[in-house]
């Protein structure tokens, strides 16, 4: 089992799910072509950081290329991810393969974030839910395949329906207003419609206490003084979701696969595979909360998740767990704070910043978990092999 296996599933939904199905697959496909200890740090270096990069540097310069170029070009790189892994005969090409998947990630991620602000705020909650469902349809879809008898290289020829899918739901399923740049780059990446035309009403209409404001300058292009005060602004909300993130995935990357339980009715593959899928539904239902409840301290949630880690990773280095379903509630519970602190962070960027600076906030803050997630890969990947030797 592959401790890297625990991939970000914080895209867009369907960029996600693609993600995570064509991850499996690569996790399988190397173990036959190459030994384990050799592909797993090359696996995480190519799946972290193509996403990495492009969350941190895309923001300043991708408001110049517009929406409707974004999406095809997060199409193309799943559809080709897909076809370049299935097709593999070598290492380096299912490590590409990986790559234009982690492309597609970061970039979709980035951009349908910048894409909520053109529509009421409520989609903030929706987006959340459905990353959340994308997960648990990932995990399920490939071992539903998998587990009927499909190779995991015809698994990725099937999947290629879903980039499809998504090109298809996009251009032709979402409504935007009629001066939507779909095709075209606006002045700038602060420029907005006027609020009081009858075409905008309805998509971006504000809660009572901000229409009390001074109304904000809705024009005009940010320039880079005022894109890193954005930027230090957004640490109180990116760093808890990048604390979050490190102590979730040490966990997934590092201590899952090390708490097996011989006793239980699950083999040693099986049980790792439904702790994957136990943490994927509480990411789900408390993505989807959102409309219920609303946390705005995300640093209980990172505070609790650290104490997960630490519970975990006394529990392996002491094995003083009795029974494999208190792990499972364990995950399920920090399955539910790591979905909890992603989507409020969110929803209070997208409620506390203001009109001109909230498409450029919404992309930049998501770098706040890829780091995470890449911080966590170099602490757990030297852990899990230091367990492994013992």
């Amino acid at each position: 089992m592959d401790p890297t296996v625990s991939v970000n599933g914080d895209q867009d939904p369907m960029v996600a799910s693609n993600l995570r199905v064509m991850l499996s697959a690569a996790h399988d496909i190397l173990k036959q072509q190459e030994t384990h200890n050799t592909t797993s740090p090359a696996v995480l270096l190519a799946d972290i950081l193509p996403t990495l990069i492009i969350k941190v540097t895309a923001p300043f310069f991708i408001h110049k290329c517009p929406y409707g170029f974004r999406v095809l070009l997060c199409v193309a790189a799943a559809a080709v991810s897909f076809l370049v892994v299935s097709f593999s005969s070598a290492v380096w090409m299912s490590l590409l393969g990986v790559i234009f998947a982690s492309i597609s990630a970061g970039l979709g991620e980035l951009s349908f974030l910048s894409l909520t602000v053109f529509f009421n705020r409520s989609v903030v909650g929706g987006w959340g839910s459905g990353t959340g469902g994308a997960g648990v349809a990932g995990a399920l879809l490939y071992s539903a395949f998998t587990q009927a008898g499909l190779s995991p290289r015809v698994t990725l020829l099937v999947m290629l329906v879903v980039p499809a899918f998504m090109a298809i739901s996009y251009f032709f399923l979402l409504e935007f207003p009629p001066s939507f740049p779909q095709w075209r780059c606006r002045e700038g990446e602060g420029l907005l419609w006027n609020e009081n035309s009858e075409e905008t009403r309805s998509l971006l209409r504000e809660d009572p206490d901000e229409a009390e404001g001074k109304k904000e300058e809705e024009r005009g292009e940010l320039n880079c003084r005022e894109k890193i005060n954005i930027l230090k602004g957004l640490l109180k909300f990116v760093i808890p979701l990048a604390i979050v993130y490190f102590a979730e995935y040490f966990i997934n990357q590092g201590l899952l696969e090390l708490l097996f339980f011989p006793g239980f009715y699950l083999s040693h593959a099986e049980q790792y595979r439904w702790y994957q899928t136990t943490y994927q539904f509480g990411v789900f239902f408390s993505r989807s909360s959102l409309f219920c409840v609303k946390i705005r301290k995300v640093w209980i949630l990172s505070a609790l998740q650290c104490v997960n880690a630490g519970l975990l990773f006394a529990a392996v280095y002491y094995q003083f767990l009795p029974s494999a379903a208190i792990v499972f509630a364990i995950i399920a519970y920090e399955g539910l704070l790591g979905g909890a602190a992603y989507v409020n962070t969110f929803h209070f960027i997208s409620k506390e910043t203001g009109k001109r600076e909230r498409e450029f906030a919404m992309a930049s803050a998501s770098m706040g978990d890829s780091f995470g997630i890449a911080l966590s890969g170099l602490a757990a990947i030297p852990l899990h092999n230091y367990f492994c030797s013992l």
